[in-house]
């Protein structure tokens, strides 16, 4: 072969590999894994010419690493997955995200995204009351927990240890039918925190606990499997983690990463949260197995950023309550 040739082979070669070279979208996301590779996969086959690296942990330990990589001078994740708006809500007000206004927001309700567009929800994540099928009294109401017949009955997940406990506090310090009262009042009815949401559940279908503060998805996909329990949305309302998406600031690829966020939101993106069991933010779309109709929830309104303002003394107030557990 020539040299004219041998060269002419090498820059289609080239061309070639450039042609068909994928971008890299680095996704920190705090979803179960199973959930997370279904959620890439989707967003790969939507997107054949981008590559998600991904990792997943519990969102606290996300930010962890997402610190100790910025305080470093390390490489940052394009785009953050993780389980609630206090800790975006946070993040933005470190000025570590970058705003994007998704042409998709205009389907959801003002109160599932931050209105300057620095992160948005992707579906409700709600806690009500579970309790064992043999429970005596089947609650309907938050006040139900308070009633002397259930004294030392109930248990919930720590706002000391759980951030759905820690929205779901703040979300209730917003009634004034609730607020610190109620949990003063579940204290001296005997109400004991565990760790988490895990601990609650397992509680309640062990038979140790007949109720329980807890989020639906739980209660509900282990009704299904045969567990001896049962979920309830309270009349009052319930509180919500949204599991919300955002851009990094200084992203390495902000395109790919608008395109991450607009797929989540995205009617395909909401279909897939449907699939995986969980109540769609998009209030379009029909409710998981289980669920009741979707007019029957009552979401209780949230302040992102008075819940993060006021974290620290929530959380000391709880702990001088009930201890540190």
């Amino acid at each position: 072969m020539s040299k004219k040739k041998a060269l002419t082979a090498l820059l289609l070669a080239i061309m070639s590999t450039s042609a068909f070279a994928k971008s890299t979208l680095t996704l920190y996301t705090s979803q179960p894994t199973e959930d997370a590779q279904v959620t890439v996969s989707a967003f790969e086959k939507a997107h054949p010419d981008m590559e998600v690296k991904w990792i997943r942990d519990g969102t606290s330990k996300l930010i962890a690493r997402l610190q100790a990589e910025l305080a470093a001078g390390g490489a940052a994740p394009d785009v953050l997955l993780i389980a609630d708006s206090v800790t975006m809500e946070s993040l933005k007000q470190q000025h570590l995200l970058a705003p994007y206004s998704s042409p998709q927001a205009a389907r959801f309700a003002a109160q599932l995204y931050d209105k300057e567009g620095y992160y948005y929800g992707t579906k409700l994540i709600t806690t009500g009351i579970a309790y064992h099928s043999k429970a005596p009294v089947k609650p309907t109401s938050w006040q139900d927990l308070l009633k002397p017949e259930l004294k030392n009955m109930t248990t919930l997940p720590s706002p000391l240890y759980s951030g759905a406990a820690q929205i779901h506090q703040a979300t209730l310090m917003t009634d004034p039918a609730l607020g610190w009262g109620y949990y003063e009042k579940l204290k001296e009815n005997g109400a004991m925190p565990q760790n988490g949401n895990g601990a609650v559940m397992s509680a309640i279908t062990s038979g140790s606990k007949a109720y329980g503060v807890l989020v639906d998805y739980m209660a509900i996909r282990e009704k299904a499997k045969g567990a001896p329990i049962e979920f309830v949305f309270p009349k009052e309302g319930v509180s919500i983690v949204t599991e919300p998406v955002a851009m990094l600031k200084g992203a390495k690829n902000p395109e790919g990463a608008k395109a991450f966020i607009d797929f989540v939101l995205s009617d395909e993106g909401q279909k897939l949260v449907l699939q995986q069991g969980y109540l769609p933010a998009d209030a379009a779309l029909p409710v998981p197995a289980g669920f009741p109709p979707r007019d029957s929830i009552k979401l209780m309104p949230f302040d992102a950023v008075k819940a993060l303002a006021d974290t620290e003394a929530n959380k000391k107030r709880f702990a001088d309550l009930f201890g540190n557990r």
